[in-house]
């Protein structure tokens, strides 16, 4: 599994980066973080030791469902739901569509390289 590589930047340094690649002012280097978070203490919520937790256990099970997750983790399903929503708006997770409305939970990485802005 690939090391994702994490940014820390205040939000409206954030915000003029993203406005000067959208105008092609600049160019991010494959190198650079695509995830962004404010602050240390916003990464470690998003990142909790329960969280990378819960990405290893995906990773290793693969499961079909939540309530698949849910049941291998002891968590419950409603609070596994927003967990995942909220990993998955910052793409640490994809939801894959599976049979019978089931989502399928998919963890994008493991490791994470973090970056700080100066």
């Amino acid at each position: 599994m690939k090391t994702i590589t994490i940014g820390i930047m205040p939000q409206d340094q954030i915000r003029s980066r993203m406005l000067a690649i959208a105008r092609g002012e600049m160019k991010p280097k494959p190198s650079e973080p695509r995830i962004w978070f404010t602050s240390m203490r916003s990464l470690a919520e998003v990142l909790s030791d329960e969280n990378r937790a819960l990405l290893k256990v995906i990773s290793s099970t693969h499961p079909d469902s939540i309530a698949e997750l849910a049941m291998s983790t002891g968590r419950s399903p409603g609070n596994l739901s927003r967990t995942l929503k909220t990993m998955s708006n910052y793409g640490l997770v994809e939801m894959q569509p599976g049979a019978l409305r089931k989502v399928r939970p998919v963890a994008k990485a493991t490791e994470f390289r973090i970056l700080t802005a100066s």
